[in-house]
């Protein structure tokens, strides 16, 4: 057994297990959306930082949204467009474990800045007199830096956990890359463990934001009602809800994955649901924050006009 294990120092990434004909158009179908994506995302980061006017809470937090879904997408997507044009889809253990660490420490940190965004919104409508003194850039950086170090922490258990197990036998994972349950399954020993432990973090970084996003919007709603003028619901709706289409995604996505039982069918599902949010979802990020917001749009109109002098 001993024997055996030492000799795994690699995997196999299955993907999508399609035609090599559908596999080289999926991947000029998903070339341009990453590209697209690393652009879309660098421009709202450089908007931020290039106009004093979005130097606000809000996009302080958004500016680290752009740099997460920047980097949650270069983390898996290339190893994905390699594999789809090439016969040889193996990756090395270490490179394969810290592809987990960074997934998992990306994706927990963006949950913990979602919601840091809902509370930014909620003190914005219901608190908008005492805004600048709730929302002080102290407070914003210790928001950042708690999701950041949550993240950190959290995938660091996990991926701890995941490195006491042996692996033998089968070394084909079946994802188009190192998911972590994914790879839990090759292990030749007991994982219960690392699932209650995952299941944990869930609860803790899935359903705990999520019932905050909640709770924060559940309140500017009644706010906003509670507003008479029509123009003065829209205008308050409309800064909120670009944030709501986000979470949305992101939490009901990540949801089905992680805390709907396995089955056999389940495996499929959630590569299609893995493949959303590591490259869909980084995409229209930028797209439902431009498209959406007055700000940015003004933001992208102001250095065009001053690059265009």
């Amino acid at each position: 057994m001993e024997e055996n294990q030492s000799q795994v120092t690699e995997f196999v990434l299955l993907g999508f297990q399609l035609s090599a004909e559908t596999e080289l158009l999926l991947f000029w179908v998903f070339s341009p959306l990453y590209t697209f994506s690393l652009l879309a995302n660098g421009m709202i980061f450089a908007l931020i930082c290039l106009d004093q006017r979005l130097h606000t809470p809000m996009y302080f937090f958004l500016s680290h949204l752009a740099i997460i879904d920047m980097s949650y997408a270069s983390n898996n997507v290339p190893q994905m467009l390699a594999n789809l044009v090439t016969q040889n889809r193996a990756i090395s253990f270490v490179p394969c474990i810290i592809q987990t660490f960074i997934y998992l420490n990306l994706a927990t940190t963006e949950c913990l800045l979602l919601v840091a965004m809902s509370y930014d919104r909620y003190v914005a409508i219901c608190h908008p007199l005492h805004y600048t003194v709730i929302m002080s850039w102290t407070v914003c950086r210790v928001l950042a830096t708690m999701s950041w170090s949550c993240g950190f922490l959290q995938a660091l258990i996990n991926v701890l956990l995941l490195l006491r197990l042996p692996f033998c036998g089968c070394r084909e994972v079946n994802h188009f890359f190192c998911e972590i349950l994914s790879v839990l399954k090759l292990a030749c020993a007991d994982t219960s463990i690392n699932k209650l432990v995952l299941f944990a973090a869930s609860i803790l970084f899935l359903v705990g934001p999520l019932c905050l996003v909640l709770v924060s919007y559940t309140h500017i709603l009644w706010a906003i009602l509670k507003i008479q003028s029509g123009e003065g619901r829209r205008k308050a709706f409309s800064t909120c809800s670009s944030h709501l289409c986000v979470v949305g995604l992101f939490f009901g996505c990540a949801m089905v994955v992680y805390m709907v039982p396995d089955s056999s069918q389940q495996g499929e599902k959630n590569k299609i649901l893995s493949l959303f949010y590591n490259l869909f979802n980084p995409m229209l990020n930028p797209l439902i924050y431009s498209l959406r917001n007055a700000q940015v749009k003004d933001a992208l109109c102001r250095v065009l006009q001053v690059r265009s002098r």
